[in-house]
């Protein structure tokens, strides 16, 4: 008989690379081994009856690897048993003393999730409790293995990161807690998992289907949004957040994860890069290694052309007719896993797009992937998942049209390497951007790049519909717009249009100058300014223009926006139909927030911060509040100071006191709110010690 038992929670928990989580329960990765030691009443033997039973989901069977029992006398499994586990006797054991210690093993191919345990001996049957059991990127067997030790760390294992955003002239970082391995993380991954819609219609083909990172990714795609499910996020894309959280506010996932957890209600709001954030943190906490990336001048392409229209009139762009756009950046994840049900050997291994996000419906959800990078490179189109959105997403070609009054539109010209630029991660090991553009497409304008446009146009059957790449003419006149340094929030923003009339002929020009605020989703939110002139260009002559825009202009316009665009649309007034559009994306930048710890910081003991903001305007901020957050560092949500008002140029100081519970690396974050602007974040690395 047994009378106790020992799983070894913080040993196994550290081999198995889980003792970030938890050490009083016992969390394993599949295909490595772990000790159970069971003590019996009496001595044992190697040919006494112990047999183990490992049972997950609600419905447990051999045939679909949701049950297993192994051990001694061996069973005679048939030719569908999926999943088997086993175990042998470590070398630590005393039999005589009878205390048996088991190495045991469960498969490479297991489903993830909580198992129960119980072993029979021959007289008796005794429930051992649970355990759980993790996708496992250390081993060679698990479809997720990745082989660099430096990238399992980075993928799997890194509690902090960066999210990229601004726009493709303005790259920036902001620093994002994964905190993947806070303890109630067990209960809320699993949880995300229980709750989809597939459990709900068959947990027992859901369960057993949980072996296959491909099948839990896209689950858990869909279940970061709440858009047809029971899911974690609900989004909002425009400036009427009163009801919940603005996307720009989150600086973390495990905050949003414990909201939902309790009633499985979604959280209000997120955007792309919150959405990524929280997969991220899910599919790290399970063991699919996984980054976040960001693409920089992103299409949303609606119908599959591989090719956005976008519209312009006598004030800047437009909304699209079609509901396409081109957002100033996009975010998604990466996850890391093999992709055998492609059935073309490892072509399509490695990393591939997942993307929460709700856009557009997958197979009747609002998911997206995992779609194989390796086939968004090779304009292959016809491999699942949604590879075309994506590769539209990196690579489609935008065809911009001018407007009138009467409903008419102009073509002026095709744009073939805007879309796609600076795809961006953080760097493995390091605090730094790494540039993967080049994992996703060909060099922009090359001929291969052209080539892999066409197969991947030819791929979807769409290719009677989009435009010949030499169709336009060459340009008579080159337009751009420069600005003077970067932007600084409160001052006025200095431009140049430069114009170059590289005609034999004079040209009188109309032009026109238009200042929009904008959401990073490529939408228009209001007309700025604008300006209209007449300017003869001589033949081969250079002019500059100079053009401002004054903060009192655009102060307001952008307390909710994250960018602004300038675009400058010039007619040649002797021959209408030669027109000419340049544009630039306009991020302001902020007073940064100064994060200063005191002294040692060290687990369980008193951590003193000093954090401080200065008022970047010559006006009275009001409804100021102070945010400040970090997992491992501050048991609660957060810690926040409000104030009503701070004076011109006032600088706001902050003292905190938190006692830290994790070791290691911990980041500390800031969040600045007023009337006047929204969400300027800070940030700052600490290392706890023991």
């Amino acid at each position: 008989m047994i009378k106790n038992w020992n799983y070894h929670c913080k040993p196994n928990n550290i081999a198995h690379r889980t003792i970030e989580i938890t050490d009083d329960q016992l969390i394993v990765r599949r295909g490595q081994s772990f000790l159970l030691t069971l003590e019996m009443r009496h001595p044992f033997s190697h040919y006494d009856t112990l047999s183990l039973t490992v049972e997950t989901g609600a419905a447990p069977s051999e045939r679909r690897g949701t049950r297993s029992v192994f051990g001694n006398p061996s069973p005679m499994y048939t030719s569908d048993t999926k999943a088997i586990w086993k175990y042998s006797i470590d070398k630590s054991a005393n039999l005589q003393m009878g205390i048996v210690t088991l190495s045991v093993t469960p498969p490479a191919d297991a489903p993830v999730g909580k198992y129960s345990v119980s072993a029979s001996t021959e007289k008796d049957r005794t429930n051992l409790g649970e355990l759980v059991v993790l996708f496992n990127p250390w081993c060679s067997d698990d479809w997720v293995y990745l082989p660099d030790e430096r990238e399992r760390y980075e993928y799997v294992l890194n509690e902090q990161g960066i999210i990229y955003t601004g726009t493709s002239r303005y790259l920036r970082p902001m620093f994002w807690d994964f905190g993947q391995f806070e303890k109630k993380m067990v209960d809320i991954c699993l949880k995300i998992l229980d709750v989809n819609p597939k459990h709900a219609k068959d947990p027992a083909d859901d369960v057993s289907a949980r072996c296959n990172p491909i099948y839990v990714s896209r689950v858990i795609s869909a279940m970061i949004n709440c858009n047809d499910d029971r899911g974690v996020l609900e989004g909002r894309w425009h400036e009427d957040y009163a009801d919940g959280v603005r996307p720009t506010h989150w600086n973390g996932s495990f905050s949003i994860l414990q909201r939902w957890y309790p009633n499985t209600r979604p959280v209000k709001y997120g955007q792309c890069w919150v959405y990524a954030g929280v997969m991220c943190s899910v599919m790290r906490f399970l063991g699919i290694p996984c980054r976040v990336v960001t693409n920089f001048q992103s299409a949303h392409d609606t119908n599959t052309s591989l090719t956005i229209d976008e519209y312009y009139d006598d004030y800047g762009l437009r909304p699209s007719e079609s509901g396409d756009s081109i957002w100033n950046f996009h975010v998604w994840v990466e996850g890391w896993m093999k992709r055998p049900d492609l059935k073309k050997g490892s072509r399509y291994d490695g990393w591939q797009v997942l993307d929460p996000t709700p856009q557009e419906r997958s197979e009747g959800r609002y998911c997206c992937g995992p779609a194989p990078v390796a086939a968004i490179f090779q304009g292959d189109t016809d491999v699942k998942y949604d590879v075309p959105f994506v590769f539209s997403e990196v690579n489609a070609d935008i065809v911009k049209w001018l407007g009138s009054a009467g409903g008419t539109k102009r073509k002026m010209h095709s744009d073939t390497t805007t879309v796609g630029q600076h795809i961006s991660t953080k760097a493995v090991g390091v605090n730094i951007r790494d540039d993967i553009t080049n994992c996703y497409k060909h060099r922009e304008g090359s001929k291969k790049e052209r080539a892999v446009f066409k197969r991947a146009v030819t791929r979807v059957n769409s290719g009677d519909d989009q435009e010949d790449d030499n169709g336009d003419k060459p340009l008579k006149v080159e337009m751009k717009i420069e600005e003077d340094a970067n932007v600084q929030r409160g001052q006025d923003i200095k431009l140049q249009l430069k114009l170059r009339n590289k005609d034999r002929t004079n040209k009188t020009m109309s032009i026109r100058v238009n200042a929009q605020a904008m959401r990073y989703t490529g939408k228009p939110a209001g007309n700025m300014q604008s300006a209209v002139q007449n300017r003869t260009l001589s033949p081969g002559q250079d002019v500059t223009i100079p053009y401002v825009i004054l903060f009192s202009a655009y102060s307001k316009h952008m307390v909710g926006c994250d960018s602004m665009k300038v675009s400058a649309v010039a007619i040649d007034q002797q021959q209408q139909d030669d027109i000419y559009e340049t544009e630039t994306d306009i991020v302001l930048e902020d007073s940064p927030i100064s994060i200063q710890v005191l002294g040692e910081a060290r687990v369980g003991r008193i951590m003193n911060m000093k954090v401080e903001f200065k008022n970047p305007l010559n006006e009275t901020l009001r409804n100021c509040s102070l945010t400040v957050t970090g997992s491992g560092l501050f048991e609660s949500d957060h810690v926040e100071g409000n104030i009503w008002e701070l004076g011109p140029n006032a600088t706001l100081k902050m003292d905190i006191t938190t006692i830290p519970y994790k070791a290691g690396q911990r980041a500390v974050f800031a969040d600045f709110d007023c009337s006047a602007f929204k969400d300027v974040m800070g940030s700052c690395t600490v290392s706890v010690k023991n």
